[in-house]
């Protein structure tokens, strides 16, 4: 799978608007029913990618560092390749069993690789003989997935990719098949072969719940293909979920798509779960166990199942699907970390499982000790409260909810717990001791639907400044004030009455609260503002425009220590961009010079990259985005005084998307960040 939000501007500015004022109503409309409604109330599902590639393991010739790309990877010959179909005999492979673990995980649907970029299909196909009963094995086992799932009720859906590195007709090669001529192929004929395949999947195994697309970012494919392929499933199994990755509007491994105009019926966010939902959108992160989507034997960095409990509350939380994959064995098995994970999920869901199936997304924006999700009850709400971190002194608050209270209660054992109304805050009173250390629920039935009074936001988002500083609170509600105090003190009925922006010219801790008729209505938003002294700039002679930069090859999972490394190319870019002739995968980059501050005062650096990346200003890292995932920006804000200061950045890239991006601004706006870097020439 290519490693690496539906960033849909109107959603994103509905979400900014919501959490720019105080009240937020949550409450889901009701809606017709529509073929996304079994999706939306499962939230949990199993992503499977197995295939040719698990026989070798993610080794070839010594190195390890390969999965289900291995034979790009690994720049492995067709004809090489091809031979790995002699040796796929998953004896030990049982659907039912496949099946059982995913359901008792909790679970509600499986997606597996019927075909991924490698050509392979793992279902008996009249248009290829490259699939599974060329093998020793020949047994379908998509019919025999198809077959436990139907019967256990679990969901059966298919990843397909739209990539295929093995038939003649696809198109491009890939960059190093030098001696795999393009003559005669064509890339129509190829869809015509898609399509056939697509139309077995839909009519073969009884009903699919999703078609799940893949390897859509190649120059082959088109938007006009993308409508017409999703037009095409929908015809042949009408009510079939299809993701966005049908079609060419998916914005990065971030996975969402950029406008309405594109086809797809949810978003793919890649390894990454959204800093918040998209209200009104549908989504689903897909995350690996460990590092990698197929069997790796020497992949151990696996998340533990606390990680994954938490990530899909999280989740939840913000009205997302969590799909999580699975790398099963050559020989049919799950590993056993997979199972054991899995198990210790299923323990949690048994319990808690109201707290995930058809619930929707939080009406706050953050909450400090953990998630909440909701589900309506009649014309009341259940509110759920996942609580990650347990409150010492026995008293959960949960900030600027105006709903009355009926009842709260811990969702595993039903303990009635007392609770209480402080101006803006409900206090519930919890046991001392955590009952469940990685996620403990306590459910409220509230009267109605969710009425929130967030905490005021402040502006700026950052509490250090060289000479002042003027703070403001905008979006302040008709018939609301906000009341505020600097030495840090909550603020009450006496405290000052917020008129217009504060110019701060010292240090203080800022605090500010909705009030209304007297009464605290929200919770209480706070920041600390500090002056401080612009670290000084040096000068020196013979600075040229630019920065130096070194270039390595390798297989990078994180930000190497380039130290140890010995550079292939050295060269001067105009600023931090990638040279030319870069190839897209397997490589890492360290640019190094000086950038040019103008003027004393605060600026702000801005790095976005795909995949990791980090920035140090006079030798002390000031930003990391490092690790594998999709476009991310990251942003930190320092005191710098004129004239020149050391500067450098480091990047790698795996697979997938490649993005390295730096913006600055300064006490007057942005700046050119090339108008500001150089290096001592000599």
């Amino acid at each position: 799978m290519k490693t690496g939000n539906l960033l849909i501007m109107s959603a994103l500015v509905v979400l900014t608007l919501g959490l720019s004022g105080c009240v937020q109503n949550a409450a889901p409309e009701k809606k017709e029913a529509s073929k996304m409604d079994w999706w939306e109330e499962a939230r949990f599902g199993m992503f499977i990618h197995w295939g040719l590639y698990s026989i070798p393991a993610g080794e070839w010739n010594g190195s390890t560092g390969h999965a289900e790309w291995i034979r790009t990877t690994a720049q492995i010959p067709l004809e090489v390749y091809d031979t790995l179909i002699n040796h796929f005999n998953p004896v030990k492979f049982d659907a039912n069993e496949w099946v059982r673990m995913a359901k008792e995980a909790g679970m509600k649907y499986i997606v597996i690789t019927s075909k991924h970029h490698d050509g392979f299909c793992l279902f008996d196909s009249e248009f290829t003989d490259f699939d599974v009963m060329s093998t020793p094995f020949r047994r379908d086992i998509l019919g025999e997935l198809a077959e436990a799932c139907h019967k256990q009720g679990i969901v059966l859906c298919f990843y397909h990719s739209i990539m295929d590195w093995h038939h003649p007709d696809y198109l491009p090669r890939r960059e190093w098949e030098k001696e795999r001529s393009v003559e005669g192929a064509d890339m129509e004929r190829y869809i015509i072969y898609l399509k056939n395949e697509l139309r077995e999947l839909t009519t073969k195994y009884g009903a699919i719940g999703v078609l799940w697309f893949d390897g859509e970012w190649e120059d082959t494919w088109s938007h006009e293909r993308g409508v017409d392929l999703y037009n095409y499933v929908d015809n042949l199994q009408p009510g079939i979920i299809i993701n966005n990755r049908v079609d060419k509007g998916r914005s990065g491994m971030q996975g969402m798509t950029t406008s309405d105009e594109f086809k797809g019926d949810f978003g793919t966010p890649e390894q990454e779960v959204p800093a918040t939902g998209f209200p009104g959108v549908d989504w689903e992160s897909c995350i690996t166990l460990n590092n990698n989507w197929g069997y790796n034997k020497e992949d151990n960095n696996w998340k533990s199942p606390a990680m994954v409990i938490r990530m899909l509350a999280d989740i939840a939380s913000k009205g997302g699907n969590l799909l999580l994959n699975i790398g099963p064995k050559a020989d049919g098995t799950f590993p056993d970390r997979s199972i054991e994970t899995l198990g210790e999920i299923g323990k949690w869901m048994s319990k808690n499982s109201s707290s995930v199936y058809g619930t929707s997304a939080s009406p706050f924006s953050s909450l400090g000790w953990g998630r909440c999700t909701l589900k309506p009850s009649g014309k009341n709400t259940l509110m759920y409260l996942h609580i990650f971190d347990w409150p010492d002194d026995g008293l959960l608050v949960i900030p600027g909810l105006a709903n009355k209270v009926q009842k709260a209660y811990l969702l595993d054992g039903g303990e009635k717990l007392e609770f209480s109304r402080e101006e803006g805050d409900i206090t519930v009173k919890v046991p001392l001791n955590t009952p469940d250390t990685v996620n403990t629920v306590v459910v409220l039935l509230i009267k109605g639907v969710p009425v929130v009074y967030e905490a005021p936001v402040v502006v700026p988002e950052s509490g250090d400044f060289v000479d002042e500083m003027s703070v403001a609170v905008p979006n302040i509600p008709d018939e609301t004030d906000v009341l505020y105090t600097l030495d840090g003190s909550s603020p009450g009925p006496e405290s000052e009455k917020y008129a217009g922006p504060l110019s701060i010219t010292g240090d203080v801790t800022f605090r500010a609260a909705f009030f209304q008729d007297g009464k605290r209505i929200s919770g209480i938003s706070w920041r600390n503002f500090r002056k401080v002294s612009p670290v000084p700039g040096i000068s020196l002679k013979g600075t040229k425009p630019g920065l130096q930069y070194e270039y390595f090859t390798g297989e990078f999972d994180m930000l190497p220590d380039f130290q140890t490394l010995r550079p292939v190319k050295k060269g001067v870019a105009g600023g931090v961009m990638f040279p030319e002739d870069v190839p897209p995968e397997d490589f890492a980059l360290r640019f190094y010079g000086y950038v040019n501050i103008p003027a004393d005062g605060l600026y702000y650096f801005s790095l976005a990259s795909d995949d990791g990346s980090c920035m140090f200003i006079n030798g002390k890292k000031v930003i990391d985005n490092d690790g594998l995932h999709g476009n991310i920006e990251k942003k930190a804000g320092l005191p710098l005084g004129k004239g020149l200061h050391q500067a450098e950045i480091q990047y790698f890239q795996k697979k997938g998307g490649m993005t390295l991006s730096l913006s600055i601004e300064g006490p007057s706006g942005s700046v050119s960040p090339d108008s500001l870097f150089f290096y001592a020439g000599r």
